[in-house]
């Protein structure tokens, strides 16, 4: 995808929470001065302490002082905001031609353009449903797929296009045992009708863990990038934020025949509220010009950037890998098969990053330890900063470019 959007961005609306979360914070020091606050068993014993020291200060000139740098905050937020609004910068990249296509999905050949000399090694790409697929090529010199395909590998990224809008009744299934099967079939092709590896990223993973169960014959390794498994393992049971939303989530799925960009945002955003805040804020005092201002430019406009679900994909997820945990109970079927990740049996790398708060580190844990022949890296970075950050090639894409020369 190339943005050629013109004029300011539109303001993110997940944003003004963040910022009205902050506001109320003038506020609500006193219930916390008071006793008022509920505090869970892990944090009760500081609360106590941070209570303690409340009571011993003059609440007028606490008030007066928090007041004033909670303004002095919200100025370097919203200067960050609209600094990132008007930012010239666009992304210009240019996507490689398609090798396959079926039904607005393309299979992108990033080995097409490629300096490296042939023969190239296939390796099919896939990437979550959640969000654009260009997060694994963001900029000229942040692309994991280019920087792959410069190193002998000839990179096919799966582009899911548009995964809601007037796509009916797309179902998990259908993704898997339709569209990446027959993208396994056209890489396969390509080798010559020999197996190749498969790189999955996030949900894509888990998409990515399924087609290897069916398909054991064509692929010849599976990378695993901070993949989700084990929905039940960081709260002893269903999700409790979307156990909780679920009468309201199926009621707006039943109503707009699919899941809302802005609904996923809301879930992106209720993992750490105050992110926002402190990016721009942090962003405010950047240079415009600098590198590191153009890639938090391109990583937010990826971010923003958000595909609806369709309504079959939408209750797969939520409700039957959030809620009913199907994959790590071992009870998830995809065309009929049961997906048992014990039956993978080609060698699997596992990266898990250590600071992850989307896909956490014990829900991906959860799948490398079942596969026989797996192993796993755990690069020092969050979800996303794995595949886009400035040390991700060091962290991330040497260490499974070099493993894939292995296998």
């Amino acid at each position: 995808m190339t943005t050629t959007r013109e004029g300011p961005r539109p303001l993110p609306l997940h944003l003004t929470a963040a910022a009205a979360i902050s506001a109320n914070s003038s506020a609500a020091w006193i219930h916390l001065r008071n006793g008022w606050i509920p505090w869970s068993k892990d944090l009760a014993e500081a609360g106590r302490e941070l209570e303690n020291e409340l009571a011993k200060i003059d609440p007028l000139t606490f008030g007066l002082a928090l007041l004033a740098e909670l303004t002095e905050s919200h100025a370097q937020f919203l200067s960050g905001l609209e600094a990132y609004r008007a930012h010239p910068y666009r992304r210009t990249l240019i996507p490689p031609p398609p090798l396959w296509e079926m039904d607005g999905i393309e299979l992108l050949d990033y080995g097409a353009s490629a300096q490296a000399p042939p023969p190239q090694r296939p390796v099919l790409v896939v990437p979550s449903l959640v969000n654009r697929s260009y997060i694994m090529d963001l900029m000229e010199n942040g692309s994991f797929l280019r920087f792959l395909a410069s190193r002998g590998l000839r990179p096919l990224l799966i582009d899911w296009g548009d995964t809601g809008a007037d796509r009916g009744e797309r179902t998990l299934d259908w993704y898997i045992a339709e569209i990446l099967s027959k993208a396994l079939g056209e890489a396969t092709d390509v080798n010559n009708g020999n197996p190749v590896p498969v790189i999955g990223y996030c949900m894509g993973g888990t998409l990515a863990a399924a087609l290897t169960v069916l398909h054991p014959e064509q692929i010849s390794s599976l990378v695993l990038l901070a993949t989700p498994w084990d929905f039940h393992c960081d709260h002893n049971g269903p999700h409790p934020g979307i156990a909780a939303a679920r009468p309201g989530l199926e009621a707006m799925i039943s109503s707009f025949g699919l899941l809302p960009v802005d609904a996923l945002q809301s879930m992106f955003f209720s993992l750490d509220p105050l992110l926002g805040w402190r990016k721009f804020r942090a962003f405010s005092r950047l240079k415009p010009d600098s590198a590191k201002a153009r890639a938090f430019v391109a990583l937010e406009d990826w971010l923003n950037d958000g595909t609806p679900l369709t309504a079959a994909v939408a209750r797969g997820c939520l409700f039957g890998w959030y809620l009913d945990n199907e994959p790590a109970r071992g009870v998830w079927t995809v065309a009929g098969s049961e997906i048992d990740a014990s039956a993978i049996r080609c060698p699997v790398l596992a990266a898990i990053p250590g600071k992850d708060r989307i896909v956490s580190p014990a829900s991906a844990r959860a799948l490398i330890e079942t596969i026989p022949d797996g192993e796993w890296i755990s690069p020092d970075a969050g979800h996303i900063g794995m595949m886009v950050g400035g040390s991700a090639k060091k962290k991330l894409w040497e260490p499974v470019c070099e493993w894939l020369k292995t296998v």
